[in-house]
């Protein structure tokens, strides 16, 4: 009889051990896709300040009214930026990466272009959408 009495705390402490283990496994998942969730939004604000960025370099440079379609790189970022310049005067500057693009409205004045102060977008501004793509 004495042999019996330590298998009922013996289960209970494996009972216990089985427990902590199931509630410990269920908090590391929870904090894998916590980390998951942060990690993303992390690359998406870092992705939104690269095209951010790229948009008010690609803004202040010099356009030319001439060629209608114009690209060019920033330095050291894998943005792309291209400007394309209408018949009617208008100029759409697009400026995009893998991931995101935005645009920018402009006007063609003598022979430069001038963005509009409020024509930036983070979606088409054009009713043909071919036309918001980089070529």
């Amino acid at each position: 009889m004495n042999r019996q009495r330590g298998m009922s705390s013996l289960a209970l402490v494996l009972l216990l051990l089985l427990l902590g283990s199931l509630m410990l496994h269920g908090l590391n998942l929870q904090l894998s896709s916590h980390i998951w969730r942060v990690n993303n939004e992390n690359q998406g604000i870092r992705n939104a300040a690269e095209i951010t960025s790229a948009m008010e370099w690609a803004r202040h440079q010099t356009w030319p009214a001439q060629p209608p379609l114009q690209c060019q790189q920033s330095t050291g970022q894998n943005v792309r930026s291209c400007l394309r310049v209408f018949t009617d005067g208008a100029a759409l500057l697009i400026v995009a990466n893998a991931e995101t693009s935005l645009w920018h409205l402009g006007r063609v004045e003598g022979t430069q272009v001038h963005f509009l102060p409020h024509g930036w977008s983070d979606f088409c501004p054009l009713k043909e959408e071919a036309l918001c793509r980089l070529p």
